[in-house]
């Protein structure tokens, strides 16, 4: 089974805030890719149409042994919440700065395809380089006590 596919990107670029499981609307031929692990976040973010959230972007590449009923790698999918939750991360949204990005995409015990999404904020170029920072420390601590 394939593990999760997590996007560091997002983590990196956003102050996450909250985190939210959400169901998304996928073909077969989807889920058979997400199993090979052939999932990609780059340029991937949520939004909201028509009170339905959506995720934009998100790249599942074609399965290998599709037919011509294959899916389209790259379009847009329907996330499924709840009619309260969609209004509060609505609310959120509409505040400046705000946005809503996947952050992984992964398997439930009962086999269901579940994307973890999370509210946060922009990070600035100096909040990026904190980061860094904080992250090459870390991996020189750890060299250190494996000395």
């Amino acid at each position: 089974m394939a593990k999760e596919m997590n996007n560091r990107q997002a983590y990196f670029n956003y102050a996450i805030e909250q985190k939210l499981e959400a169901g998304i609307v996928l073909l077969g031929t989807e889920v058979k890719s997400i199993r090979e692990g052939k999932v990609s976040f780059n340029d991937a973010f949520c939004l909201f149409d028509r009170h339905e959230l959506w995720v934009r972007g998100l790249y599942i590449a074609e399965y290998n042994l599709g037919t011509t009923n294959n899916h389209i790698a790259v379009h847009d999918r329907k996330l499924l919440l709840h009619k309260r939750e969609l209004s509060k991360l609505e609310a959120k949204i509409k505040e400046r700065g705000y946005s809503i990005v996947p952050l992984k995409v992964f398997f439930t015990d009962k086999q269901m395809v579940k994307v973890e999404i999370g509210l946060g904020r922009g990070k600035k170029e100096h909040d990026k380089r904190q980061t860094i920072k904080e992250r090459d420390s870390r991996k020189e601590i750890k060299q250190y006590l494996l000395r």
